[in-house]
């Protein structure tokens, strides 16, 4: 079988797409996984999807116009990488408005994988939720939706919309919802929480509340976040169904 320049122009547009991808999708741009492996996987990735679907001549005009399509299909796959991985932030910020009603704001880590300031609850909701993404296999779903995304947008055939940022803007609504949805056992307790401590404050007003405040606050909030923590699955099961469905609107902004 002859492979001929044509054909290498075609399996490189491939590479561009699923390496944009993998470098900003949730799960595959941990920046603790070596670069080496994400570029190995994006190549073996790019071979079987070179082999599966039909080829088809590229069509540009000289070397800019092959460069336009190249920036084009890495955009696409940035962009696809970029929602996914919006979804999956939202735990952390859920974390940080948890941390912030209990009192942990300012008891913050650095985190190596993202190179920033993390607070505890975001962490935890984040590592939870990666666990249950590699437990119930739902990266082979992200790696099936980049897959279908050559369906949907044929290889060569990105046309970048810019109205895309009515999408993002959408996004960002739906994105604070969420996160709130999720904080919402924690807020609820400690409105019952300060409450009580009102009440107390008016009741016996030589106790010092605040110091009491501050300890107790704490341990309801981690008492809440053990009793919800059954709910994790459906949290998780909901941030993927975000993702699916973000990547999947994002298609006719692309080209689809």
């Amino acid at each position: 079988m002859n492979f001929t320049v044509e054909q290498f122009e075609f399996f490189l547009v491939i590479l561009v797409r699923i390496t944009g991808f993998v470098y900003t999708a949730p799960f595959f741009s941990l920046k603790n996984t070596p670069r080496n492996l994400k570029t190995g996987f994006s190549l073996a990735l790019a071979i079987l999807i070179f082999t599966t679907i039909p080829y088809q001549p590229l069509v540009y005009a000289g070397v800019i116009g092959y460069a336009i399509e190249v920036l084009e299909e890495a955009l696409a796959g940035i962009v696809l990488g970029f929602l996914a991985n919006v979804c999956y932030q939202m735990l952390g910020f859920a974390g940080q408005l948890i941390d912030t009603e209990i009192g942990l704001s300012m008891v913050n880590e650095f985190d190596p994988v993202t190179n920033g300031q993390v607070t505890i609850s975001g962490t935890f909701y984040q590592y939870g939720v990666m666990l249950m993404l590699m437990v119930t296999y739902m990266h082979h779903f992200l790696l099936d939706a980049l897959v279908d995304s050559f369906k949907l947008i044929p290889v060569g055939g990105v046309d970048f919309n810019p109205l895309i940022y009515e999408l993002s803007v959408k996004y960002i609504v739906d994105y604070f919802i969420i996160a709130f949805r999720i904080v919402l056992p924690v807020f609820a307790a400690m409105l019952i929480v300060n409450t009580i401590l009102a009440i107390m404050a008016k009741v016996a007003p030589q106790m010092n509340m605040f110091v009491i405040g501050i300890q107790l606050k704490v341990l309801v909030g981690l008492a809440v976040m053990l009793i919800v923590i059954e709910l994790l699955p459906g949290v998780s099961n909901f941030i993927f169904d975000e993702m699916m469905d973000l990547m999947r609107m994002a298609v006719p902004y692309l080209g689809g």
